[in-house]
């Protein structure tokens, strides 16, 4: 039987960890399936990758390792993903994970110039998302949760680009039939948006950035975490 694996490519601040878990689990509660069929690869870790004709469907979650630091578990996934699309094995690659998709099929990652865009913003989505499997009759305009410092600067050849932010000119794309990125976080609550902000306090203050302010914008963001149950249900998880 084919299994829906979560690739684990990094953990959380461990005073985030403690209480209220890590990336994988936090993915797996906005499944919405109840583990069903769920396997946890925690790939930075050093767990081997799952062989592409043995994947239901793939989640890569985020991680605090930057893409071009070129880490050899990293390097791996890179090396793994053609293949898995090759299959047409459904994925959707979640911030780090989006900018690995990118970059494993020609696209160019590096450093935003504007820098870290954290908290929650306005995604908009481009009129290509009106007919794609996952984005379609969703809002056009909706909150997201986000924490990164590096962006896709370049989209792979080939893909399709669904949205974007003010500050990130690439929030979500798609190669293919059945894969995606997102950069920003459908697993994020509220409340781990808040607490990673806290967890940054004193680098974003460093960096220019009203950190109140931030706080004081965070939201739930319902309809961006509605993306893991659309996920699922066009896995056949749900």
């Amino acid at each position: 039987m084919k299994n829906f694996y979560i690739l684990k490519t990094g953990t959380t601040f461990p005073s985030i960890l403690a209480e209220h878990g890590d990336f994988d689990q936090w993915t797996v509660n906005g499944l919405e399936t109840g583990g069903k069929r769920c396997r946890v690869v925690n790939v930075e870790g050093g767990a081997g990758l799952p062989d592409p004709g043995d994947c239901l469907a793939v989640v890569i979650t985020g991680s605090h390792a930057m893409v071009t630091d070129d880490l050899p578990w990293s390097l791996e996934i890179e090396k793994w993903l053609p293949g898995l699309l090759r299959a047409e094995v459904p994925l959707l690659a979640i911030c780090y994970g989006h900018q690995l998709l990118a970059r494993a099929l020609g696209g160019r990652v590096g450093y935003h110039p504007r820098g870290i865009e954290t908290g929650t913003v306005e995604i908009r989505l481009e009129p290509e998302a009106a007919g794609d499997p996952l984005f379609a009759s969703m809002p056009v305009r909706f909150p997201a949760n986000v924490d990164h410092s590096q962006s896709l600067i370049e989209l792979p050849p080939g893909s399709v680009r669904l949205a974007v932010s003010p500050h990130e000119p690439c929030h979500a794309f798609r190669v293919g039939s059945c894969a995606w990125g997102v950069q920003f976080h459908p697993e994020f609550t509220a409340t781990i948006m808040r607490l990673y902000i806290l967890a940054q306090e004193a680098r974003l203050r460093d960096e220019g950035h009203d950190a109140d302010a931030l706080l004081a914008g965070i939201r739930e963001t319902p309809v961006a975490g509605s993306i893991l149950k659309r996920f699922a249900l066009i896995a056949g998880l749900a």
